[in-house]
């Protein structure tokens, strides 16, 4: 296997000078959180507060310098300005980073009060998030099996797997192997079922845990979106992670979203996480496309008897009271778990039963959204109460 160690990238480093102190970045201890998986790279270079933007230059040239090394095909590198006495941990030459806890945002950019416009992705028509306020909803079997229903319907559709903690797209699609670059600076998307996806988990291993802070999931979800020949496409689907933290933000603040569509199961718990998701996503302008109730209903497949395991309608009567549409309900039927977890989603390998179908209608009523431009908006506004 290809690829480069801690040692190389820091000699490659000690060649990227500091102007302004005249040392290289290694020798100030700039360099933190350095993790090498393979042929994909990732650190922080940290700078004084009051250096942050002027030091974008110095970012870039470690960027560069580092995506010049044979065997290198990602380089993720964090600008992060931090204040005296929180510095985040410097790079221990070889020794374990397991203090990178992956979900320790202490170093994440603050929100600002308000964002400029959102540079759009080239060749691409319409993003929509696919959103849950709390994990084990379904959100990524529905976000599959929505794109695939999309493409089915004549559309040109992409899948953005944002979930950089817990990818699971390679698997739902089928997808081994890792992406290719040909020019050496844009990643070729793999193909599963026909339509171009990205995601973490063609980098890593499938049981490799990212240990990233949240600076560095940022910059991934931004290049793996932006630094990503998609071609021209009609919809790019985002996976979302669960929750309202730094990736759903950086999505909401950064990237022109037509929508939201929010996945929650029926239960009073899991819908009051999904209120948040279906909130957050309001405070920053992006239309909230309507709720679907995943995992509505079981019927048994021996008897047919239909039981409510998780209480029924709990979504349809939320999407009421906070005035947004209820887009459908998807059954808690094997058939789509086996298909998940088989890479042959139920939408492509079984396109004529019930629960392709109820993905179906639910994919032509976001589509009718976007075509009737509900998701136009000038730019995203933070509102801090």
């Amino acid at each position: 296997m290809t690829g480069v160690t801690e040692t190389q990238v820091l000699d490659a480093l000690r060649e990227v000078m500091d102007a302004d102190r005249g040392k290289n970045v290694v020798e100030l201890g700039m360099v933190g959180g350095l993790v090498v998986k393979g042929s994909n790279v990732g650190f922080v270079l940290e700078v004084a507060p009051q250096d942050g933007p002027r030091k974008e230059p110095l970012r870039k040239a470690c960027e560069t310098r580092i995506a010049a090394l044979p065997g290198v095909t990602s380089v993720t590198v964090v600008l992060t300005a931090q204040s005296e006495g929180k510095q985040a941990p410097k790079h221990n030459h070889g020794h374990d980073h397991k203090h990178d806890h992956g979900h320790d945002h202490s170093h994440a950019p603050a929100a600002k009060a308000s964002v400029g416009e959102r540079p759009g992705v080239p060749g691409i028509k319409s993003i929509i998030a696919v959103a849950s306020g709390k994990g084990g909803v379904g959100k990524s079997t529905t976000a599959v099996n929505l794109a695939l229903a999309m493409a089915r319907q004549g559309r040109k559709v992409g899948l953005l797997d944002a979930d950089i903690y817990g990818p699971s797209v390679p698997r739902m699609l089928g997808i081994t192997g890792k992406p290719h670059s040909p020019d050496g600076k844009k990643l070729q998307p793999m193909l599963g079922w026909g339509i171009p996806a990205m995601s973490m988990g063609f980098l890593v291993a499938e049981d490799t845990p990212m240990i990233w802070r949240g600076p560095m999931v940022m910059s991934a979800l931004e290049q793996m979106l932006r630094d990503v020949t998609w071609g021209e496409l009609d919809v790019l689907v985002v996976d979302m992670p669960p929750g309202t933290g730094d990736a759903q933000l950086t999505m909401a603040q950064r990237v022109p979203l037509a929508g939201a569509v929010i996945v929650s199961t029926p239960q009073d718990i899991a819908l009051l996480d999904a209120r948040k998701g279906l909130n957050m996503f309001r405070r920053v302008d992006v239309p909230v496309f309507g709720i679907i109730e995943n995992m509505s209903f079981f019927c048994c497949p021996n008897c047919g008897h239909r039981s409510d395991i998780f209480s029924h309608g709990g979504a349809q009567r939320t999407a009421a009271e906070l005035g947004c549409d209820f887009l459908g309900e998807l059954p808690l039927v094997m058939a789509i778990r086996e298909t998940s977890d088989g890479g042959t989603p139920i939408v492509m390998s079984q396109p004529d039963s019930a629960e392709a179908k109820a993905y179906g209608a639910i994919a032509a009523k976001v589509l009718d959204k976007i075509d009737r431009g509900a998701g136009a908006q000038a730019g995203p506004r933070i509102v801090i109460q």
